[in-house]
């Protein structure tokens, strides 16, 4: 839902959900019974009352302002920071990191990032089971009722989608619960999860508009799209190849949905309504900022430089001709690593000497005099690259405070990227037809203008593929749970990781904690433990109160 729409009502919303939900009641997120809700019978009876209700099932946990650990799967921490423990995205604040530590080999059960996701969904499906106990006591028209119900339908099943594939097993609470009740719920198997995500997935994509039927005030709303998005995700991650296919077929012909030209606005205000952009978390300058900017914007620009892209992901943006980067091909150039390459690579990532707005960022590891210069010390990039997705370069507001820029959570590019890999997991005969209708369209766009893929061979086109997923939704929070999926987590995520190539640099041999042959600087090592880390273990704090869960 547009939370701007709601203008001076937002915080009213807000407050009232929070009480009628009672989503502060008690400390475990297991959500009970609300005890201090003001006029609950009451509250049920205008539909202007419930849309304050459906607002604050969509915003949830969200809370808007700067984030250390998640407060939601949707908020920029809770989607970007995901992927610093990945191969994508080195955390600045180091190794020691909640995010870094969930794939480095010291993942815990007090690990504060998995507390954050962990509470962020039971609280989110707790004001879901609330809304769907009491929204037919509204006097509405049924197809609007209809409607809201599809919605807690969608948002509770994404939580639970979440949860699933990241914990496994775990409670499946489909009503609101007395405090004793959640402090004795089981987990149900991860199977049991699955299936009911499908389900809740299917019935609310039935009664949920298409994407092109969403008015201007119901941006940001769910669409039937965004609940087959989800339920194709649900059905990738289960290896039902089959079904994904179908799913993922089925938005495409619905039509109403379509790849943008212009590849770097559909992050910015600029265009961030396009049709490509399914489903996003709306944001609000001063009433829901995003402060993304303020933890990723270069130290020059007065960010905290928290985001850091990693080498491997830089060195995935081949060159503009579609071959695969190499240092040693004149094409590339140290002085301007832009040059001549997948022009994703420049609407994504920042580089030594390239232009940020009408700033010039200086990382170098020899800059001594630049906020930004490569070192182990300052507020500065530790990878030798920066973040510029998701921003309006020339945006000069509060950090903080200022910035209305959305968050997308499911883009039309990858469904189509999904959409074939399900048909090439499926065994399905990969033709050329459907490699112009899927990876083709996405890396053919009008500002990215790639060569076409042509190979149809399974075992060829499959490392293609998932680079191209790679490098075309960076950042967008679908790294970490694509390794798991594809089973190649402890092969990816172990080792010694590199940031960007400083040939000739003089204080390179001096400072960097490792050499490299290739003169990259060395940003840090990994060691995940296969048979352990796939599966995030249930937070301690839940344990400590409820010992079912760790049964």
């Amino acid at each position: 839902m547009k939370i701007y729409r709601l203008k001076n009502k937002f915080f009213q919303y807000t407050m009232a959900l929070a009480l009628v939900s009672g989503v502060g009641a008690c400390d475990q997120e297991l959500e009970k019974y609300p005890s201090n809700s003001f006029s609950k019978d009451n509250f049920w009876t205008s539909e202007s009352n419930a849309n304050i209700a459906l607002t604050g099932m969509y915003r949830g946990a969200v809370e808007y302002g700067t984030e250390v650990v998640p407060t939601d799967w949707w908020s920029y921490c809770g989607i970007v920071f995901l992927e610093f423990a990945t191969d994508n995205l080195y955390d600045r604040r180091g190794d020691n990191s909640a995010q870094n530590r969930l794939t480095n080999g010291t993942l815990l059960p007090d690990n504060d990032v998995i507390l954050g996701y962990w509470k962020s969904s039971y609280k989110r499906i707790a004001i879901c089971n609330d809304f769907l106990e009491n929204i037919e006591k509204v006097k509405m028209a049924p197809e609007k009722i209809n409607r809201m119900k599809a919605e807690a339908r969608f948002i509770r099943a994404t939580q639970y989608f979440y949860l699933a594939q990241y914990f496994g097993a775990v409670p499946l609470v489909q009503k609101t619960l007395s405090p004793s009740e959640a402090n004795q719920v089981s987990k149900a198997p991860k199977t049991e999860i699955v299936q009911f995500v499908i389900s809740e997935l299917s019935a609310a994509a039935r009664d949920l508009p298409g994407f092109a039927s969403l008015t201007a005030s119901e941006t940001g709303r769910a669409s039937k799209q965004a609940a087959l998005g989800f339920l194709g995700r649900a059905y990738l991650g289960d290896k039902n190849f089959a079904e994904a296919s179908k799913v993922y077929k089925e938005i495409i012909d619905l039509g109403q949905n379509k790849i943008a030209p212009d590849y770097k606005t559909l992050f910015t205000p600029a265009n961030q309504n396009s049709s490509e952009n399914i489903f996003s978390n709306q944001h609000a300058s001063g009433q829901a900022p995003n402060a993304l900017p303020q933890h990723a914007f270069p130290a020059m620009a007065a960010g905290w430089h928290i985001v850091n892209p990693m080498g491997s992901l830089a060195d995935a943006y081949g060159f503009a001709d579609g071959t695969p980067l190499s240092y040693d091909d004149p094409r590339f150039d140290y002085r301007d690593m832009g040059k001549n390459r997948d022009p994703r690579f420049r609407y994504n990532l920042l580089w030594d000497g390239s232009k940020f707005g009408d700033k010039t960022y200086v990382c170098h590891p020899d800059s001594t005099k630049s906020l930004d210069q490569l070192t182990y010390s300052k507020q500065a990039t530790r990878t030798g690259y920066g973040l510029r997705k998701f921003f309006d370069e020339n945006f000069s507001g509060n950090l903080r405070t200022d910035y209305g820029g959305n968050v997308p959570v499911l883009r039309y590019a990858e469904i189509l990227l999904s959409y074939l890999e399900a048909e090439l997991e499926a065994g399905k005969p990969i033709t050329q037809s459907l490699l112009d209708q899927t990876i083709n369209a996405v890396r053919g766009r009008a500002s990215v203008g790639l060569p076409p893929i042509t190979t149809t061979d399974p075992a060829t086109l499959r490392p293609i593929l998932r680079n191209e997923r790679r490098i075309e939704l960076a950042f967008e929070g679908l790294r970490l749970w694509d390794l798991l999926r594809w089973e190649i987590a402890d092969k990816v995520l172990s080792g010694d990781f590199w940031g960007a190539p400083f040939p000739g640099s003089v204080l390179y041999p001096k400072t960097s904690k490792k050499i490299d042959p290739k003169s990259r600087w060395f940003v840090t090592s990994k060691s995940f433990r296969k048979g352990q880390d796939e599966q995030w273990p249930i937070p301690q704090s839940e344990i400590n109160v409820n010992p079912n869960l760790a049964k």
